[in-house]
């Protein structure tokens, strides 16, 4: 009897800690790899605690292959490099983020990647940033969901940028002062893939 009831008890602890193995698995960061054409493989990993709306968003794109073929097209010196253009799917999410009620403690500092969007706070649908400075923290802080970090790739990240240069961009103020490349110059995201969530 004594036997069982031990036996139970094991049981039970094990199948608990399983369960919470994976709620907080499910609370906490994802690992993805987004591979650019012709320059390599930019490791992140995203903060589903801080950002769970915006990273279960990005989670699905990468899951459906909207990010196939998917485009870079701006990128400004010392603040955002930004990709995501001519993604397949297009919904917008809730923005999380401070002026739009949401508490997200992650600051934009050099590598955090956070979503795009239009005037509208929840218009974020496929587009994001890869913050190149801290500079652009006090910027971006509370008005965009930053939703994780890169954590391998800098050097792409890097090679990237020193490719794109003025001649690279719209001949006007959005290509001169924000970066906006010419669509002959778009850089290509092959995939984006998840590989631990």
């Amino acid at each position: 009897m004594r036997f069982t009831k031990i036996t139970s008890f094991i049981l039970f602890a094990v199948v608990l800690a399983f369960t919470l193995c994976g709620c907080s698995n499910k609370a906490g960061s994802v690992k993805a790899e987004m591979v650019i054409k012709d320059y390599g493989t930019i490791t992140l990993t995203l903060d589903r605690t801080q950002a769970p709306i915006t990273v279960d968003h990005f989670v699905k794109l990468a899951k459906n292959g909207s990010y196939d073929d998917s485009k870079i097209i701006r990128m400004q010196e010392g603040f955002v490099l930004q990709g995501g253009a001519e993604a397949k799917d297009n919904s917008t999410i809730k923005g999380e983020f401070s002026s739009n009620g949401v508490k997200n403690n992650i600051q934009h500092k050099k590598g955090v990647i956070s979503m795009a969007r239009a005037t509208d706070p929840n218009s974020a649908s496929s587009q994001f940033f890869i913050v190149l400075d801290d500079k652009a923290q006090s910027t971006l802080d509370g008005s965009y969901a930053a939703f994780g970090r890169v954590t391998d790739g800098w050097d792409v990240i890097e090679k990237i940028c020193s490719d794109i240069t003025p001649d690279k961009c719209t001949n006007d103020y959005y290509g001169f002062v924000m970066g906006f490349l010419r669509e002959s110059e778009y850089i290509t995201i092959e995939t984006v893939r998840i590989v631990e969530d």
